[in-house]
């Protein structure tokens, strides 16, 4: 028999992390790591076949730690998944909230319910939400926002549902390995782009070379290079794959009028994603 195909993800158990991984691959080993950064070192040295890392929740938008660790490490996006997203409060009924711990992320998206309901309660942000659960577990007072699974794994009550500020909450994760994909009949290609010479209309410039073509843009995104004040890297995806004869006349084309450019991979879209 050969051995299971191991993904890595944000752990511990009960992540939403874990649940992205299990709709990308059921029958897949899942390893927990501690950070996000941990889990593409581990797909860059092979230690895992893919890794299943956050980047974009419908309410808060992007998510920077993971676009800037896409520069840091060599690995490539080889897909993605979306999954809705239901934060729970999660705790032991009769006690006075005085913590409330969870993910950054899902504190942001639950920030006006949390005003409201529990305006003297500190919030406090840990590595994910299943460790707030668990760490809810061992202390007294303090609530968890996670998902019912982790009241179920860690020995909670869900004391509320659903107390996102909005209704419609979605998490999209990257798959990341260390080989590109191949075209999947309906893709989106992503890349980093660096200007390095700060002229009016560079980056029209660059965009240009999409439009002439046809090709058309899904996301563009401006992250601090962490050169100087101002200074900008920008996350392009675009739909086709980068064989494309077209996608690769633009990619070059854009190489050649910027600085650096870095091709993180082409995968097909959320939409057309099945378990594999």
């Amino acid at each position: 028999m050969s051995e299971k195909v191991k993904i890595g993800v944000l752990g511990p158990e009960g992540t939403f992390s874990e649940k992205a991984a299990r709709k990308w691959n059921s029958r897949a080993e899942i390893r927990y790591f501690e950070d996000i950064s941990d889990v593409l070192e581990a797909a860059q040295k092979g230690e895992i076949d893919s890794g299943i890392v956050p980047v974009e929740n419908s309410i808060e938008g992007s998510i920077g730690m993971t676009l800037d660790y896409l520069l840091e490490y060599d690995v490539k996006v080889t897909g993605e998944v979306v999954i809705p997203v239901k934060h729970c409060l999660l705790g032991r009924r009769g006690e006075d909230i005085r913590v409330i711990l969870s993910h950054p992320q899902a504190l942001a998206q639950c920030r006006k319910h949390l005003k409201s309901m529990f305006p003297g309660a500190e919030l406090r942000a840990v590595e994910s939400t299943a460790r707030a659960a668990e760490m809810a577990a061992k202390a007294r007072n303090t609530a968890a926002i996670a998902s019912e699974e982790s009241a179920r794994r860690y020995g909670l009550t869900v004391l509320e549902h659903s107390i996102a500020d909005m209704k419609e909450n979605f998490t999209r994760f990257l798959v990341i390995g260390k080989q590109f994909a191949p075209p999947g009949g309906s893709d989106k290609t992503s890349i980093i782009v660096y200007l390095d010479e700060n002229r009016p209309g560079a980056l029209y410039d660059l965009l240009g070379e999409f439009a002439r073509r046809s090709i058309d843009l899904t996301k563009i995104e401006s992250r601090p290079s962490k050169k100087a004040l101002g200074d900008y890297l920008f996350y392009i995806d675009f739909k086709g794959h980068f064989s494309d004869p077209l996608v690769r006349e633009a990619i070059e084309n854009v190489k050649q009028k910027t600085g650096m450019l870095k091709l993180l991979g082409s995968f097909r879209t959320a939409d057309s994603q099945m378990d594999v």
